[in-house]
């Protein structure tokens, strides 16, 4: 039999040689394997996990994927060999992983993902997820804009910049805008493309969508603040005023695009909270030391208008 961390203690309490909360004193090692560092929120995500694990005196081993599924299947797999006490991660994209969190668990290791979910055929695959609701998120955009579309004359244009193909937030983002604004005659989706939640690629994409739909476009809606930021670059080399001309929605809530709604750039980003250290460490602590965990933890989040923007900008902590 192969023994872990986590099942040596639940033998020992079993025995009645120690407690639970003895041995979860100790220090855990976690192995974390992150998407990447592709955007303001990603950055404030690991800082939030590595500033969590130095103040709980956990032992982090941290992997960047670079935005590669098969660089985290590597990670996680070197976790394993390493037999750290739990592994964490947030998935590049949603599907395939079924076997390496298959390995993961006949090695006994619990693993625990950090914002994004995963689709596997058996959910025991891992303990819990920790991060925002995504779907809501989606919604929440499509409600502010169906609510500034009430007051507008004329039916408005949307484009909309997607997040990476496949991942959680970019299919549940939009989801849940769509769900919104269905049926909505004053709302319609002319062009939709992945700006791989980056600055750049935000940018290059709603070039083109100015190049071949200019004239039309009403509304932007990024699934995040950095394709936003990106996307305002591109509208204002195009000679247009973002904010104005064309009416942008975004998810985050990083202080650049506080910055940005006060300057009159962005008319509103929906909150999607990155600081998760705090919580994974706790879900940590709880598994290793045989406490119940629930399935999902969800964070609280708002939404915040561009007229809140100076009040709240001296809050953000990222």
């Amino acid at each position: 039999m192969t023994f872990t961390r986590r099942t040596f203690i639940a033998s020992a309490v079993a025995l009645g040689l120690a407690t639970s909360s003895a041995f979860a004193a100790k220090p855990l090692v976690i192995g974390f394997s992150q998407v990447g560092a592709e955007s303001e929120w990603r950055t404030a995500n690991t800082t939030s996990i590595k500033d969590a694990a130095k103040k709980d005196g956990i032992t982090l081993k941290f992997a960047d994927a670079q935005q590669k599924q098969e660089n985290q299947v590597k990670a996680i797999r070197s976790f394993i060999a390493q037999r750290v006490d739990v592994i964490a991660f947030s998935p590049v994209v949603e599907t395939g992983w079924d076997t390496v969190l298959r390995e993961a668990k006949n090695a006994k290791i619990p693993v625990i993902l950090t914002d994004r979910a995963v689709k596997v055929a058996d959910p025991s695959l891992y303990v819990t997820l920790i991060g925002s609701d995504f779907v809501e998120e989606g919604r929440r955009a499509g409600r502010w804009l169906a609510d500034y579309a009430a007051k507008s004359p004329k039916p408005l244009n949307v484009v909309e910049l997607q997040g990476t193909v496949g991942s959680a937030p970019a299919v549940d983002r939009k989801a849940g805008f769509e769900e919104v604004i269905k049926g909505n005659p004053k709302l319609k989706i002319i062009r939709t493309q992945t700006g791989e939640f980056t600055r750049a690629k935000g940018k290059e994409v709603m070039e083109a969508f100015l190049k071949s739909n200019g004239k039309d476009i009403n509304v932007l809606f990024s699934h995040n603040d950095d394709m936003a930021i990106g996307a305002i670059q591109a509208i204002e080399e195009a000679g247009l005023k973002p904010g104005k001309d064309i009416i942008i929605v975004s998810i985050d809530g990083v202080k650049g695009a506080f910055q940005a709604m006060m300057a009159g750039k962005l008319n509103v980003t929906v909150e999607c909270n990155p600081l998760l250290g705090p919580q994974l460490m706790q879900a940590a602590r709880d598994v290793v030391a045989g406490k119940p965990v629930p399935k999902r933890i969800v964070t609280e989040e708002r939404v915040f208008p561009a007229d809140v923007a100076a009040k709240e900008l001296p809050n953000r902590k990222y």
